[in-house]
């Protein structure tokens, strides 16, 4: 149901568009990663794939909303501080705790164990500035701050959330990632909707990937293609990491919904 007859971009179609233009990015610059890896080395080649494939789809589609449409400058600030603990520890916890665990029920071939084991052993400068700020800024600012931002004057914030994470899920394109994206996704659009924040979001997403960054210095890649079940010591221990951790996360957004509350009585 449209919010506001107001020429705003994107519309879902467009949307659509934008991560087919991301997807096509993503194409043409795998073409050159081989090369750069033998040149720069693979994880410094991983983070040049993430500013050119999301980068340069970010810079074509800015310059199209700016035409298209009269939005504001993206907002990088977080006016209630207070919120930024429960963002912090919302994201980290949604992520370990409740999509980690359920995106590893899902099996996993061989070869996409052996990559994923190999993305795990990569704790490098160039994997900390790809992780914890290329990834979060980039798919921020178009995920959140042009499609949803977009979404939102056009539909309901349900359909524009749904929309948006399910986008964000699919440009993953593999389906553990998918679920990551689409729950991280739901989350990072519903703080934005009601904070407006772009920085917000960047903070979740910042934090969730570092703590992913952080362990890897902790935990054997070799493990990685072991049953998720059976390393955390069984089903029992499986249900009460994700059972302890949906309660964590609830809490962080029962406090994050009465901080926002509390902005709209006092505005």
């Amino acid at each position: 149901m449209k919010k506001s007859k107001l020429p705003t971009y994107p519309s879902i179609g467009q949307s659509f568009a934008i991560t087919g233009i991301i997807i096509i990015a993503m194409m043409i610059v795998s073409v050159v990663i081989p090369a750069l890896n033998k040149v720069v080395g693979n994880e410094t080649a991983a983070l040049l794939f993430q500013i050119l494939a999301m980068g340069i789809p970010f810079l074509i589609v800015f310059r199209i909303k700016k035409r298209k449409s009269s939005g504001k400058a993206f907002n990088l600030t977080v006016k209630n501080k207070r919120i930024i603990p429960f963002l912090i520890v919302g994201g980290i916890v949604l992520l370990l705790g409740v999509v980690g665990p359920i995106s590893a029920l899902i099996p996993v071939p061989e070869g996409m164990e052996l990559a994923f084991a190999k993305a795990a052993s990569q704790t490098g400068l160039s994997t900390f500035m790809l992780m914890v700020i290329a990834a979060p800024v980039l798919e921020e600012l178009i995920f959140r701050g042009i499609i949803l931002d977009g979404l939102l004057h056009r539909y309901s914030p349900r359909i524009s959330i749904l929309i948006s994470s399910l986008l964000f899920a699919i440009v993953h394109l593999n389906p553990w990632q998918f679920v990551a994206g689409f729950i991280m996704g739901a989350f990072l659009g519903w703080v934005y909707y009601r904070s407006k924040s772009m920085l917000a979001a960047i903070i979740i997403h910042a934090s969730a990937n570092f703590s992913v960054y952080f362990l890897r210095f902790f935990i054997d890649s070799s493990m990685i293609d072991k049953n998720y079940i059976e390393s955390v010591g069984g089903l029992t221990n499986f249900t009460l990491i994700l059972l302890s951790s949906i309660l964590v996360v609830y809490i962080c957004i029962y406090f994050l919904k009465r901080e926002f509350r509390n902005k709209l009585q006092t505005n």
